[in-house]
Formats: C-alpha cells, sequence, structure tokens
C-alpha cells in the first residue's frame, strides 16, 4: 500500500467535542531514513487526558496542534526498517496513533512478544492503563490490608483494575461507582463488594455501601464523586486522583467539591499522580500483572472500535462512557 489515512485536529472545540473536531486526511506512507521505522498500526488506544491536550493551554503534556495528526499510544508490527535493532516484523509499542502507518525513531519504539498476550492488552492490562492502576493504588494511596477502598469509575480500563487489584493486595472492602446498572453487574463478577449507579446518588450510595467510611479513594471523576469520598473519609483517608472526567468538558468552573475543610480535621491525603512519574514500579507490576493472568483471578475487559475513520466516534464514546473497560480502536 502507498496510502496512509490518518486523524488530524480540525478545531479546538469549546466543550463537548464533535465530528467536526476532526478532520481523516489521506496521505502518503512514509519512508523511513537511518535509525528508523515505519509501523502499520494494529490498535490505538483513546484516553481521557486526550480532551485536554485539545485546549490551547500550557499543561504537563503540550496540546494537540490544529491541521496535523493527534497523537498517542499504539502497537503494530513493522513494515520497514533502516534500524540495526529492530527488523522488519517485529510488534513494537509507541505513542503515535491516531493513524494507519506511522514513521519514527526506533529509539521511541519498545519490542514486545505477541506470544506473551494479545496485543491489545500492552495497551490495557499490560500498558500505561495496568500501570497508572497498580501504582496509584499502591504507591500513591498507599494502600494497606484490611481497609476500605472506593473507585470512581470502575468499570472503565483504569477503575475495574484497580478494584481488582486491591482485593488482591488484601484490601477489607471494596466499592465501586458506574453509570449503568449493566456495569454495576459487572463490578460484581468481578469481585467488588459493593457497586452502585451514580445516578442513583453518590453520597447516599456510598454511605449505604461504606457504612464505616473508607480509607482510600481512586479518582477517575472529580466533582461530586471527590465531595462524596471527603465526606466518606476515615482519618487520614488518602485520595490517589487519577483524573476529573466529569470537568473535562465544562465550560463553567465545578461546584464541586465544597467540603475541602474536612481535609484539616480529618487529616485526609489528596494526592495527584502521573504515571510515568512511576516507572520504578513498572518491573514489580509486570511481575504481579502477569501472574494474576496466568492464574485467572485478574480480568481486564476491552471495548474495540473498527477502522481509523471511526477514531474520533470511539473517543467521543468514551467520553460519554459508552466503554466497559478499555477503549480501542483496530486500525
Amino acid at each position: 500500500m502507498t496510502r496512509n489515512r490518518e486523524i488530524h485536529l480540525a478545531s479546538r472545540p469549546q466543550g463537548w467535542p464533535t465530528e467536526d473536531t476532526f478532520r481523516l486526511v489521506e496521505t502518503e506512507v512514509p519512508t523511513p531514513g537511518p535509525g528508523q521505522i515505519v509501523v502499520r498500526n494494529q490498535y490505538m488506544s483513546v484516553d481521557p487526558y486526550m480532551r485536554g491536550r485539545m485546549n490551547d493551554v500550557k499543561s504537563y503534556v503540550p496540546p494537540f496542534a490544529l491541521d496535523a495528526p493527534l497523537d498517542g499510544a499504539a502497537i503494530g508490527a513493522v513494515v520497514a526498517s533502516e534500524a540495526a535493532d529492530i527488523a522488519v516484523g517485529t510488534t513494537v509499542l509507541h505513542g503515535l496513533g491516531w493513524r494507519e502507518y506511522t514513521l519514527l525513531d526506533a529509539t521511541a519504539a519498545r519490542p514486545v512478544d505477541p506470544n506473551i498476550a494479545p496485543v491489545s492488552a500492552y495497551l490495557s492490562v499490560l500498558g500505561m492503563t495496568g500501570l497508572t492502576a497498580y501504582a496509584g493504588l499502591l504507591e500513591v494511596a498507599a494502600m494497606k490490608p484490611g481497609e476500605t477502598v472506593f473507585v470512581s469509575a470502575a468499570a472503565g480500563a483504569v477503575g475495574s483494575l484497580v478494584g481488582q487489584i486491591a482485593k488482591l493486595k488484601g484490601a477489607g472492602r471494596v466499592i465501586g461507582s458506574a453509570g449503568s446498572p449493566a456495569k454495576v453487574e459487572r463490578l460484581r463478577a468481578l469481585g467488588f463488594d459493593a457497586a452502585f449507579d451514580y445516578h442513583d446518588g453518590i453520597r447516599e450510595s456510598l454511605r449505604a455501601a461504606a457504612p464505616d467510611g473508607i480509607d482510600v479513594y481512586f479518582d477517575n471523576v472529580g466533582g461530586d464523586h471527590l465531595e462524596a469520598a471527603i465526606s466518606a473519609m476515615n482519618l487520614h483517608g488518602r485520595a490517589a486522583i487519577c483524573g476529573m472526567i466529569s470537568q473535562y468538558n465544562a465550560t463553567e468552573a465545578p461546584a464541586a467539591p465544597r467540603n475541602l475543610a474536612l481535609v484539616i480535621g480529618k487529616r485526609l491525603t489528596l494526592r495527584g499522580f502521573l504515571v510515568n512519574d512511576h516507572n520504578d514500579m513498572r518491573a514489580a507490576f509486570v511481575r504481579d500483572v502477569a501472574g494474576w493472568l496466568r492464574d485467572g483471578t485478574l480480568s481486564y475487559d476491552e471495548t474495540i472500535v473498527d477502522g481509523i475513520e471511526n477514531a474520533p466516534a470511539a473517543f467521543l464514546g468514551l467520553l460519554r462512557g459508552d466503554n466497559l473497560g478499555k477503549m480501542l480502536v483496530r486500525v
């Protein structure tokens, strides 16, 4: 093939993105130079943090450029190589998704073994998603055996793993919130001790699920969820702030949390984190997760959308909560 399709950012959204935020562009398949490879992407990831990169504001990662391809985690097979270390046919993980073919320096790609697990798993349970759950729970929130853990967006890619890892590491009680009865049932099947649909009332539902309070909160949502968690936290409770998806498309300042004064008397710790700050945990993460996958004690869900042209729809679906587990695009 000589043609390549990629998704460009056509405009910066105000509030919710739409299909018009994106543009499908056809280009030439690139040719590698010295030390470079060309990868035919098989799967790409869409993630909530990408919404922030659509805004032209200073953040921990540069914004997407207008009229240029978006980027993000992807995995695929090398189809052309001018690098001594990576042969044609090698499966590699890299950061230039949102396109069918990508050109990159070989040093920016990480070879993986497609025989160990399905390649898509390297974008979910064995990738950044899994490490986010593992490091956020065990290092950032410093969960201890016997503690009560609350996870928001618990049927999502990160949250579903947090709950299971908490149980595997000895949590006394694990509670999850989700956005539909079907997702609540899935959480119970994954071993959560209690789960509720946040549409039924977050504070009331959490109080019923954790009458003795919570010790750890893994936050993927922010807003009303964070406010409810602060109210429910026990003395010296800890919150790992991973994401605040409830606010990513907001055009006005959020009303909650309105109870931050409780942080003082309860001596709470609310700590934001980025997964790349915890790469020192990767070896322990891979060891534990690989073992749990082998013995069947850890499960993971994937929602897969086919076709690069449908990547924008997959991303918008992610923001609406249409996914169960990790949202991926099969390129």
